[in-house]
């Protein structure tokens, strides 16, 4: 048996058991012990997953039974939305709580943090939890460039390490990691943890999919990749990435009820961006935005519940605040969870929870002199408006930016999946596919979902719907007038902003200073 299907059988094995008012002054021990019981915090952030691969959601072939635990003895949340399909953005809105044009540096990939931003990791540590984190916090970039002193995520515990299973998959014992944290604790001390999987992001061994047994038949292909056996074996690799972050979530569920904190834990579990797949991350489309979202916490929150109210990941900061008994920062624009969480109802629960806003500017450096492609959309249960600001530009990059002989498309993640479809062969075979994945985008774009889920059916110049698209178009403006966006005022600060290169995730350089750094990130997998 060789190393590979070894470790997999042991893990399988695994799966297979877990199944079954406050200010920014610390607060004192004294303080601390004359309090109610304040709830941990176990936040289980997945690296590049798609809304729809949990098993809980009707996905045949994925199997992630400790995100369906938390689902069913909490919420399973249906139109859950990052804020950003892009990783450090989007992890910058969920400790900010602030949609990305309002965070300044923090809103770009490889970015930084201003000093005084306020963010929920700090304000716990401040009001007396233990917070840290294992595996990805908040990367790439350089949080200490704009004058942040400590890690904003918290201590990190990434020190002990197991064998890889598959090419691609850290080497961080994420479980046993979350142990020595909790070791670390002082009794009665309220914990928040930030358990940072980078995995389902890339790169992938190869077959890992199939040599665990996995049908290339069950797999559904979305409408806009060609369905073919490449395609299919690609995505079979993204889910055993999945099930590993799954099975290490298994093991943090059972070692809190060990010690008897799980009930008193809110568990939220999430990703931060879609799946490293072309039109899927990167795209403000469903498929780079919607998240899975389960959140339990003990008998305080009515389980067994699936709720369609729309919520975005900048909702998580002020809902833990609030848990907390911290005053929530007016600059924050997310809405706690908690009449959600509190209510006994499904469905439909928060009338005023019908929209979500996502946005992006900057990914890869892959255009010239770094160019952004700003864009921003409204999703509500019906449709889908997206504004693209800079339509002449490439959403992806290009297919020859850095040299004139070779297909570039950098803000697509190097993966079978691309290089199949930018075989010129392929091109031309699926034409229809490669255009909507790599090609150019309009100013608008609306998609009608109950007719068009995989949103392939651009709307905006039928007349039949003008009066749809221009309401939406003119809700997501208001949106941005009234919380501060500064591309609706025709400016672009993210311009100027500088990109640092992570090597490592050490060294920090700008990318914009020599053609040698900028050729050798071209040659990189999409970060």
């Amino acid at each position: 048996m060789n190393k590979l299907l070894k470790h997999c059988f042991l893990y399988v094995i695994i799966l297979t058991t877990l199944a079954g008012c406050a200010t920014k002054e610390k607060v004192t021990e004294d303080k601390i012990s004359t309090q109610p019981k304040r709830p941990n915090i176990l936040f289980a952030f997945a690296d590049d997953q798609s809304w729809l691969h949990t098993s809980v959601s009707g996905d045949k072939v994925v199997q992630t039974p400790a995100f369906d635990r938390v689902a069913n003895e909490g919420i399973n949340f249906t139109h859950s939305f990052a804020a950003c399909p892009s990783c450090t953005p989007s992890r910058s809105a969920v400790i900010s709580g602030q949609d990305i044009w309002r965070i300044q540096e923090a809103g770009v990939l490889f970015g930084s943090i201003p000093k005084d931003l306020k963010i929920y990791p700090h304000m716990l540590s401040d009001a007396g939890y233990h917070v840290g984190y294992t595996g990805k916090g908040w990367l790439p970039g350089n949080y200490s460039d704009l004058g942040l002193e400590k890690d904003p995520i918290g201590k990190q515990y990434n020190e002990i390490s197991e064998g890889h299973i598959a090419k691609g998959i850290t080497n961080i014992n994420y479980s046993a990691n979350f142990n020595e944290f909790l070791k670390d604790r002082k009794e009665g001390k309220p914990f928040c943890f930030w358990f940072g999987s980078r995995e389902p992001h890339r790169v992938y061994e190869d077959g890992a999919g199939l040599m665990i047994g996995k049908n290339i038949e069950d797999v559904d292909v979305p409408p806009f990749w060609p369905d073919v056996d490449i395609v299919r074996s690609d995505i079979l690799d993204y889910y055993y990435e999945i099930e590993w972050f799954d099975s290490h979530l298994a093991s943090m569920l059972k070692k809190l009820e060990e010690i008897g904190e799980l009930d008193n834990t809110i568990v939220v579990v999430t990703s931060d961006n879609g799946m490293p797949f072309p039109r899927a991350k990167t795209t403000l489309y469903d498929w780079g935005v919607r998240m899975p979202l389960s959140i339990r916490w003990g008998d305080k929150v009515k389980g067994g519940r699936t709720v369609d109210d729309f919520v975005s990941h900048t909702d998580f900061a002020p809902t833990f605040l609030e848990a907390a008994g911290i005053e929530i920062p007016k600059e924050m624009t997310g809405k706690s969870l908690f009449p959600i969480l509190f209510s006994d109802k499904e469905g439909t629960i928060e009338s005023s929870r019908n929209k979500v806003f996502t946005a992006t500017e900057r990914h890869t450096w892959c255009r010239p002199d770094g160019a952004t492609y700003p864009v921003r959309a409204i999703r509500t249960k019906d449709y889908l408006y997206i504004r693209n600001f800079e339509p002449d530009r490439w959403p992806t990059g290009g297919p020859s930016f850095w040299s004139s002989n070779r297909t570039y498309h950098g803000d697509v993640d190097a993966c079978p999946t691309k290089t199949f479809m930018v075989d010129p062969a392929n091109q031309k075979k699926y034409a229809k596919e490669y255009e909507l994945s790599f090609g150019k985008r309009p100013l608008e774009e609306l998609y009608k979902i109950e007719n068009d889920p995989g949103q392939i059916n651009n709307l905006s110049n039928n007349p039949e719907y003008k009066e749809i698209k221009n309401k939406l178009w003119n809700d997501l403006e208001n949106h941005l007038k009234e919380t501060g966006d500064p591309r609706i005022n025709g400016e672009d600060p993210w311009q100027a902003y500088t990109y640092h290169q992570t090597d490592g995730f050490g060294a920090t350089y700008n990318m914009s200073l020599s053609e040698d750094i900028r050729n050798r990130h071209a040659l990189r997998p999409g970060n």
